[in-house]
């Protein structure tokens, strides 16, 4: 199980990447610098001159080369999770990243084919960050401490705390959509000053581009409230939970770096490595506030559920029969 384990490391490093290049690709404009699909100027993909890639080239042919990579990788995901992980379920969820993959390189291709339909990008876009946040699912179901520490703890019964675990990433979520929206429509500018907006709280115009951009800043507001508020509680009445308390830390570290990079996007007028990392960020937090939802709900998941038992069978029986004493 260790090997798994890294090997879904692995893939997430790799779906990380892949996220980035995706964002260097819109950041840069580079949508249609490869017009054909799934060749690259009638290459196969991997027979593309490296020669030619330059300019827009480079961060299309690479964003799909990335691609190619990471679907392969899954594709041994697939395989390794079917050879040696018991749990039915955990194997379902790698078919399901599987089809996930699958479905996003279709969209990557009709993107290109029917010149950057928005419904398309945003689509293409948000089932990126959630084939990354699945990845990192799975490489928490697959983790040491999951299958054998977590077990050994008192579930949580906090039920502040489990809606706010819920919400948080759900809502996170949505304001990615909406940032990709942003993105997708040339939006991302339509208010150029931050924090204010036209030199005000609220627009005093308004338009479709402008309605996009101010939903994506009153996102942020809702998203730095939620996430503040779940790790403030954590870090009150669970402090002891070490479980809890790292992700909890890092959510709070990973909002404060957001916020930080989608202000300098602004001021910067969209400089495209800025603009990119503030993409990349926004996806780790995502998968961050899942990996702690996970572990508030691991009493949720068959394997805990069962482990647990047995482990409470255990330290209740095995005293009893080493005394002598028979149930």
């Amino acid at each position: 199980m260790g090997f798994v384990h890294r090997y879904i490391q692995l893939l997430s490093a790799a779906s990380a990447l892949l996220i980035t290049a995706g964002g260097l690709v819109t950041s840069t404009g580079s949508g249609l610098a490869v017009p054909d699909w799934p060749n690259s100027y009638g290459y196969f993909m991997f027979a593309f001159p490296f020669s030619s890639m330059v300019g827009g080239i480079f961060y299309e042919h690479g964003h799909r080369l990335i691609a190619s990579a990471v679907g392969i990788l899954t594709i041994g995901l697939v395989v390794l999770l079917t050879r040696q992980e018991s749990r039915r379920w955990v194997r379902q969820l790698g078919w399901i990243i599987l089809a996930a993959v699958i479905v996003q390189g279709l969209l990557g291709g009709i993107t290109v084919l029917f010149f950057l339909p928005t419904p398309i990008s945003v689509s293409h876009a948000g089932l990126a960050h959630l084939f990354f946040s699945l990845v990192v699912s799975l490489g928490v179901f697959t983790s040491p401490g999951w299958r054998t520490s977590y077990v050994r703890l008192t579930p949580i019964n906090d039920q502040i705390l489990k809606r706010l675990a819920i919400c948080t990433p759900v809502i996170i979520y949505f304001q990615i959509l909406i940032g990709a929206t942003m993105r997708h429509t040339g939006a991302g500018l339509a208010i150029p000053d931050f924090p204010l907006a036209f030199g005000q709280l609220i627009p005093s115009t308004w338009s479709t581009a402008i309605s996009i951009n101010f939903a994506h800043r009153i996102g942020a507001a809702i998203v730095t409230m939620l996430v503040f508020a779940e790790a403030g509680h954590v870090l009150a009445h669970h402090w002891a939970r070490r479980e809890l308390r790292r992700p909890a830390v890092l959510l709070v570290g990973l909002l404060l770096v957001q916020i930080f990079f989608g202000a300098w996007t602004v001021l910067s007028g969209k400089q495209f490595i800025v603009n990119t990392t503030h993409v990349i960020t926004g996806s780790v937090l995502l998968a961050t506030a899942i990996v702690l939802a996970l572990r508030v709900h691991h009493n949720w998941f068959p394997n805990t559920t069962t482990n647990l038992k047995h482990a409470q069978y255990s330290s209740i029986h095995l005293p009893l029969k080493k005394s002598g004493i028979q149930s």
